[in-house]
């Protein structure tokens, strides 16, 4: 029986930097005198983003240690594999090798990358759009410090927020996806995005301005059928 797609719901807003964000890109272009880690960067505009897959992990990974369904793979833990998990069903899973189950699901949610929305702000920083934050690593032994430089996004950068939520009418959980979707947003805002968040960095807070229900007869050119669900955004997620 085929599984059909019943509506899309589009969330969108902004991600708010409460503190310097710290997602790294790689270090193989590292030059004498520059930092030790640097910032993932657009290659085009060189403004920094958040890529949609470092927030969708995170989102998982909280929710996951949330519901206590991290798994076991030949002794390696990671996500799920396990279909009636709530996170398996909006995240997705593969083909459990351990079991060799044959059944796998796409994910029901896409998260896209973040694009800097007040790059103007930050126009005359230490670095392009950034700063350099400072750290000493101590010898426990000799007591010598090894001085580190970071790079990271500064306190109140604005990125923007658009994930969409796809329903489809054999999904088991459906009318929990959305709730499920504002928990895993509620864990990631207490505790943090990027790198050292234990020293400080990627504390983060989403403002969530609309979200859009589109039905499948708005694909098909009713454009009547796309609904405004902005009473259910939750106060501590506006």
């Amino acid at each position: 029986m085929a599984n059909i797609l019943l509506k899309k719901i589009i969330i969108e807003g902004d991600i708010i930097a409460e503190t310097g964000l710290m997602i790294g890109a790689s270090s193989g272009a590292l030059e004498i005198g520059g930092t030790d880690r640097q910032v993932v960067r657009n290659p085009i505009n060189k403004m920094p983003y958040i890529p949609g897959s470092s927030l969708k992990g995170k989102m998982r990974s909280l929710l996951e240690l949330n519901e206590g369904t991290i798994g076991e793979d030949n002794g390696v833990y990671g996500p799920t594999l396990n279909a009636e998990h709530l996170a398996a069903q909006l995240f997705g899973f593969i083909k459990d090798r351990k079991t060799r189950s044959d059944k796998q699901q796409p994910s029901r949610i896409i998260v896209r990358d973040g694009e800097l929305q007040n790059a103007d702000k930050f126009e005359n920083t230490e670095l392009l759009y950034t700063e350099v934050k400072a750290e000493n690593s101590i010898d426990r032994i000799t007591s010598a410090a090894n001085p580190r430089f970071f790079e990271r996004v500064p306190k109140g950068a604005r990125f923007k927020l658009s994930m969409t939520l796809n329903i489809f009418d054999q999904d088991k959980n459906k009318d929990k996806f959305l709730d499920t979707v504002f928990r895993a947003m509620r864990l990631v805002q207490d505790d943090y995005l990027g790198g050292g968040g234990s020293r400080g960095n990627g504390q983060i807070r989403f403002a969530i301005s609309n979200i859009r229900e589109r039905s499948k007869e708005y694909y098909s050119g009713d454009k009547s059928k796309e609904v405004l669900l902005n009473d259910s955004i939750p106060h501590d997620l506006k």
